[in-house]
């Protein structure tokens, strides 16, 4: 087996901690808070890049021909759940855990 390139291990490590962020926290913090923290948009959004984090990493692990068009959507849904995670309270962890998984995603979208 070929060692995994050292990029593409670090993206899909951050896919896999933003969707753990995501799923752990719209699960737990947000339901248990209420309020804006369950509005449907912003929960939508977080379950949303829960999934796609989880894809991308799926995608790249597979060498899939289509991980960059996956990456490019992972970012911009993860730049959208950390806007809408930033005027909630508690949400610190998932913000920055989208804030680095887009990052990444982007430089594998090329």
């Amino acid at each position: 087996m070929d060692p995994i390139d050292p990029r593409l291990k670090a993206c899909i490590e951050a896919c896999n901690r933003c969707h753990g962020s995501c799923l752990a926290m719209a699960m737990n913090h947000c339901l248990e808070e209420g309020g804006e923290h369950v509005a449907p948009k912003h929960f939508r959004l977080m379950a949303d890049c829960a999934q796609i984090c989880a894809t991308a990493a799926d995608f790249m692990l597979r060498s899939s021909e289509f991980h960059a068009a996956i990456c490019a959507a992972c970012a911009r849904v993860c730049d959208a759940c950390a806007e809408s995670c930033e005027g909630l309270d508690g949400m610190e962890d998932c913000i920055a855990a989208c804030r680095a998984c887009a990052d990444s995603c982007r430089e594998m979208a090329g």
